[in-house]
């Protein structure tokens, strides 16, 4: 499972008014890559692929998620920061053994 913030689920919805797409979610994903191994993708979608799970946050916001990507992202919190240096999707999730400096790669 996968949980959505109430700040991520309103920061997904406004992208989602912004950029014109009524209907759909944010396709989350794991792919190899980056300094720690692993490293998050994102892509719009207007509807989910044949075995995705769907996850459903406030504000009717929702994500898709691969069965293989769910390996890694199972018990994930998708949160939004913004802060001084920067501001975007945070995943606190609790299969990640190290991350890289930035923040975004990972290894599990």
């Amino acid at each position: 499972m996968i949980q959505i913030s109430e700040t991520a689920a309103h920061k997904i919805r406004t992208l989602m008014t912004k950029q014109g797409i009524d209907e759909g979610g944010l396709r989350v994903g794991v792919k190899g890559g980056g300094c720690s191994g692993l490293s998050y993708t994102f892509a719009w979608e207007k509807q989910p692929r044949l075995g995705d799970e769907v996850f459903e946050g406030p504000e009717g916001a929702k994500i898709y998620v691969d069965r293989k990507s769910l390996i890694y992202l199972n018990g994930t919190v998708l949160d939004y920061d913004t802060n001084l240096i920067s501001k975007g999707f945070v995943f606190n999730n609790p299969n990640a053994k190290s991350t890289c400096g930035c923040g975004s790669s990972f290894g599990a």
